[in-house]
């Protein structure tokens, strides 16, 4: 009974004059509401009772339950929840949302429930630093097997339009999409209190350590945020240019010579590694003609060389594999393997200053892994693989186990959280 015209930026709902429709879907809402009650204390008692149930672990000799949450998929949300679930297991970043004051954007008899959204609600006070906050709260808390983000994915719809309807989306696509918005909305001020003023409440995330993308700096360019430099040169007259260019995430092509490549274990060759990506990403390149560089001194577009430094590393390295790529009208996806470290992955060697920053500096561990499967990017499947206190988890909608990380490593990765490596861990590489 929903009618979404996509063209326009908002929900277009047929009702009767009586709001006949409205009170059958708050009626739909009290019966799930009242499911998922009883199925929450079902769960909850089988988890307490259970000792074969799958979310219990022996720790020290004595048997614990598995606090993590699922996300409930609404709809071929698969996307949005392995990029929830990634993000909640950084835990620097997922702190700062956590410890924001709470904002009540519903007032009177819907404070507090569980609604069905519709424009009849006049709901237009939207806040995706809220909803990301209370789904970011709901995570890892322990008291529910899995939670449900309509609201936050109701927020998505409203002010993110490309991500409207049930179709799979590109979970990189919505990662970047999200974190620009959350950016600018922190940029704005946060229920009164300006992002500067609880962003200077952490030493750790202080000044010097900031990157400005888009204006002022936020925790999502001080804990993601790094600077690139490009550099380009005329191959006619020498003439070099260089400009510096901030980034969230790093997007790395997988080398052509590796692309047909299909699993860890072929022989013909050796297996394509997350060095050979980022080797890839910044070694010398000559542009092609269709990227000619306009030459300052030469008046007019001359073939070029274009080469990558990272003149800052952020806090947080976000990389993105890029398996899907267009050919004619296709596109299709790139299903090589791509090994990649746990731990010590050193990044000094693409570094513009090498010699400015100290070794531990450079060192980064996984933090989180977003899998695709599937063959195309408007179908398959998206789940993550995160580590929380030291175990391994792997994150399917609202499905959470224990793994290992022998079962990590072999995954086919799409996108790679890697923490920057406190000096007291040590130094150990991979």
């Amino acid at each position: 009974v929903l009618n979404t015209d996509y063209r326009c930026d908002d929900f277009v709902v047929n009702d009767t004059k009586l709001g006949l429709v409205q009170k059958v879907r708050e009626h739909l809402q009290n019966l799930e509401n009242s499911a998922f009650t009883a199925d929450r204390h079902r769960k909850r008692k089988l988890l307490e009772n259970s000792s074969l149930n799958s979310k219990l672990l022996k720790v020290n000799g004595s048997t614990t339950a598995i606090c993590a949450t699922g996300l409930r998929n609404l709809g071929n949300t698969c996307f949005m929840n392995a990029i929830l679930q990634s993000l909640s297991n950084i835990e620097q970043f997922c702190c700062y949302f956590k410890e924001l004051p709470a904002v009540e954007l519903r007032n009177g008899k819907t404070a507090g429930r569980r609604t069905y959204h519709t424009r009849s609600q006049g709901d237009n006070n939207v806040s995706l630093v809220e909803e990301f906050r209370k789904t970011l709260c709901a995570l890892w808390q322990g008291s529910q097997t899995a939670f449900s983000p309509e609201s936050l994915f109701y927020v998505v719809w409203k002010i993110m339009p490309n991500f409207r309807g049930y179709q799979q989306q590109d979970a990189h696509e919505f990662m970047r999409y999200l974190l620009d918005h959350l950016h600018l909305e922190l940029q704005d001020g946060f229920n009164g209190i300006s992002h500067s003023a609880i962003l200077q409440e952490n030493s750790t995330l202080s000044a010097s350590n900031k990157c400005c993308i888009n204006g002022a700096s936020t925790v999502v360019t001080a804990i993601f945020g790094g600077i690139l430099q490009n550099e380009v040169n005329c191959l006619i007259c020498g003439t070099e240019s260089r400009k510096f260019d901030p980034f969230l995430d790093l997007s790395l092509d997988i080398p052509s010579q590796f692309r047909s490549k299909r699993s860890k274990n072929q022989e013909n060759g050796p297996v394509c590694s997350l060095r050979d990506c980022l080797r890839s990403f910044t070694d010398l390149e000559e542009l092609d003609e269709t990227e000619l560089y306009m030459c300052h001194k030469c008046k007019k577009k001359q073939k070029s060389t274009k080469k990558f430094w990272i003149q800052k590393l952020p806090k947080v390295l976000c990389l993105h594999l890029k398996r899907f790529h267009w050919t004619a009208y296709l596109r299709n996806k790139v299903d090589t393997y791509v090994e990649f470290p746990l731990r010590g992955l050193d990044m000094k060697c693409y570094l513009l200053e090498p010699e400015n920053s100290g070794p531990e500096n450079c060192l980064y561990d996984l933090a989180a892994v977003v899998v695709h499967h599937g063959s195309g990017v408007g179908s398959g499947h998206y789940t993550a693989y995160a580590t929380h206190e030291g175990r391994w988890f792997h994150f399917n909608d609202s499905t959470v186990t224990l793994t290992d990380e022998e079962t990590v490593v072999k995954a086919k990765a799409y996108i790679l959280f890697y923490v920057e490596r406190q000096a007291k861990a040590g130094s150990d590489k991979l």
